[in-house]
């Protein structure tokens, strides 16, 4: 959510900044309030992708198989995306600091749910509650840094979000990942009961109680919100079941189209009637934000996308504990580490073209080099392109956050942030579905393949079967063994498909940059998630 104007304060104390009636620097009650967002946001960003690393020994404990558990990363998405845009309504509704104690108290059930779930069911119960409460906290950090801390020191707020976003979902893995490895995997979501605990104190001291404004919930979009739901939860169901159910031969998949339908035509009715549409749409009407909110859609399709796959198949090819793929995914949160403290002078100093053109191409590039990977690549193999895909992100996420609020008027600036954080969820929630899609097709695809070039009479099969077969002991044996080589090889060209869908859909939006226009020559970072 874009910081908005602050109301004028009173004249400064001795040691403010700027001389006489400049504003007081903050105290501490507003510290402990913007320290109290920040760790917010960083347990909602670092749940995102906890489990990432910890899911294949999730997933055999909850029985379920490995398409099944991109639901436990998906729904978490999911939620999000339809709580984002609701987040300032709620703020007004409750009152920031009632609404916030609401959401933790309640994102620390549902992931102590997480942590007691024996079966898919419960885990996705979980997970959606966990991404419901904990998204909100994400645009309220934004919020309690504008509200908070007078302009001179809300640069300091938002490099302290700056880092917390762009690490949260890094961290994730490698801390679900020790947990996992160290522990049990349960306590990648108890880990979040002490932190609640710790936040619910910083909260309670250092944001001022509101009174509640119960009137607005007769203004409320109730058609946008239930469009949002339903439209956004059976588009879901609909590309992860698709391929297991055979599309549209199953009453499920077509019960889910016609919910998708009925979900967006909802959606779209809220727009026309509601005073206050709870996702304002018609901001995709301006050319420059419709570019700025796909090119965010792929920038999500490629950071979820990424640090889903990444641990997976290190699981899967490399033999890779949870822990071990956890420091492979962290390694992209260095160069953004790196380039922090460097972000005001990168806003003045590079176009904003020339910025997000050079970030797109090289996350483009660092998704291509992970086209090459063979049954004997391992973490090492993803250095190079996890460094590189670090410094794109973080250029690219940079400079089109800032073409958010540049790109709508100042009154528009809350609802265009919602929209665009929502666009890059759900380019990351396509990119759970779309690995999933191609995992079930194309796996089955490069088996046959590799079965094809295998011919019965060709001597060289032959003399390979029959020694594989004396190895093992036995000719059964044998041919299991190739048949386990097969789909292996099946999996790993799998997995290059899945990266060089990535590459191609990061070029594929890059010819939106000509609609960008240049920042103003005294922008200030805005705040990012």
């Amino acid at each position: 959510m874009a910081a908005a104007a602050l109301p004028a304060k009173a004249p400064s104390r001795i040691g403010a900044r700027g001389g006489a009636g400049a504003e007081p620097d903050a105290d501490l009650g507003a510290w402990l309030a913007v320290a109290a967002g920040t760790l917010g946001a960083l347990m909602a960003t670092l749940d995102i992708s906890i489990v990432n690393s910890a899911l294949p020994t999730i997933q055999g404990e909850i029985g379920a198989t490995g398409t099944e558990g991109a639901w436990v990363a998906t729904s978490y998405l999911v939620a999000e995306i339809i709580i984002i845009p609701l987040s300032a309504w709620l703020e007004r509704l409750l009152g920031l600091r009632r609404f916030l104690l609401i959401s933790v108290t309640l994102f620390t059930g549902f992931s102590i749910i997480c942590g007691l779930s024996t079966s898919l069911i419960m885990m996705i119960i979980g997970r959606v509650g966990q991404g419901i409460t904990g998204g909100a906290m994400i645009p309220t950090a934004q919020t309690i840094i504008a509200q908070r801390l007078p302009r001179h020191q809300q640069s300091i707020g938002t490099a302290m979000f700056g880092v917390v976003a762009i690490m949260g979902p890094l961290l994730g893995p490698l801390v679900g990942g020790w947990l996992t490895e160290n522990l049990s995997w349960h306590y990648a979501f108890f880990l979040n009961v002490p932190l609640s605990a710790v936040l619910i104190v910083l909260l309670l001291t250092g944001l001022p109680s509101q009174r509640a404004n119960l009137d607005l919930i007769r203004e409320a979009d109730w058609f946008g919100i239930a469009g949002l739901a339903f439209g956004m939860g059976g588009l879901t169901v609909f590309l992860e079941e698709g391929p297991r159910e055979e599309w549209f031969a199953s009453s499920t998949i077509q019960a889910m189209a016609a919910m998708t339908i009925f979900g967006f035509v909802l959606l779209f009715y809220g727009q026309a009637t509601a005073k206050r549409p709870v996702i304002k749409l018609s901001l995709l009407l301006d050319r420059q934000f419709s570019s700025v909110a796909i090119m965010g859609m792929a920038l999500g399709v490629v950071l979820y996308g990424t640090s889903y796959a990444i641990p997976q198949f290190l699981a899967a090819i490399a033999n890779y504990n949870a822990l071990q793929s956890g420091k492979v995914v962290l390694l992209s949160g260095i160069p953004a580490m790196l380039l922090m403290p460097f972000v005001p002078i990168l806003i003045r100093k590079i176009d904003i073209r020339l910025a997000v053109g050079f970030g797109m191409l090289v996350m483009a590039t660092s998704a291509y080099l992970e086209t090459n990977l063979t049954a004997d690549s391992v973490g090492a193999d993803f250095v190079d392109s996890q460094l590189m895909r670090g410094v794109g992100s973080i250029m690219t996420m940079l400079f089109l956050s800032q073409a958010v609020v540049q790109s709508v008027p100042p009154a528009d600036a809350g609802d265009a942030s919602g929209l665009f954080n929502s666009m890059r969820n759900l380019g990351g929630s396509f990119a759970l579905a779309g690995i999933s899609i191609l995992q079930q097709d194309r796996v089955w695809l490069h088996a046959r393949r590799l079965e094809e070039t295998l011919s019965a009479n060709s001597m060289a099969v032959q003399d390979y079967v029959t020694g594989v077969g004396q190895s093992v002991g036995s000719a059964e044996g044998g041919m299991r063994l190739i048949g386990q080589q097969i789909q292996q090889q099946a999996l790993v060209m799998t997995y290059n498909d899945i990266f060089f869908a990535m590459s191609l859909v990061t070029l594929m939006v890059a010819p939106l940059l000509i609609f960008l226009r240049p920042l103003p020559r005294n922008a200030k970072a805005a705040a990012m998630h």
